[in-house]
């Protein structure tokens, strides 16, 4: 079964390997399974903003927190980012993009974490 979810001007097309029957136990897990395969065959590129979860519960039949609980569990293992007010997004889970220090370059610590190293917390802010 394909199920499909308003997205502004878009449709989300989710694809469910199996009917997603609400109320029973697995919807979840297919519902996670099926964001996931989005994200890393390119359906969902990175930025990519998802429905809200209302929405996507609405349209698939779903209790809200079932979908909240999915988008939860997708931000907790890096596939989602969210923040309150902003809604949920795709973040670049394939690192192509992001800043790469090359093997073997050292790297400065910008905090000097040792032991024996002064408490700069009590330290006057200028």
């Amino acid at each position: 079964m394909d199920s499909w979810s308003n997205l502004g001007s878009r449709d989300l097309h989710l694809d469910l390997r199996q009917t997603i029957t609400p109320g029973t136990r697995g919807a979840r897990e297919l519902l996670l399974s099926a964001l996931r395969d989005a994200v890393r065959s390119g359906r969902l590129t990175p930025g990519t903003m998802l429905p809200p979860s209302r929405s996507l519960a609405t349209d698939l039949g779903l209790a809200r927190n079932t979908v909240a609980d999915a988008y939860a569990e997708l931000v907790a293992e890096g596939w989602l980012a969210s923040k309150q007010g902003a809604g949920t997004w795709v973040v670049n889970v394939s690192g192509m993009g992001m800043p790469t220090t090359p093997r073997g370059v050292r790297v400065v610590p910008t905090h000097n974490l040792m032991p024996g190293s002064p408490d700069v917390s009590e330290f006057p802010r200028a």
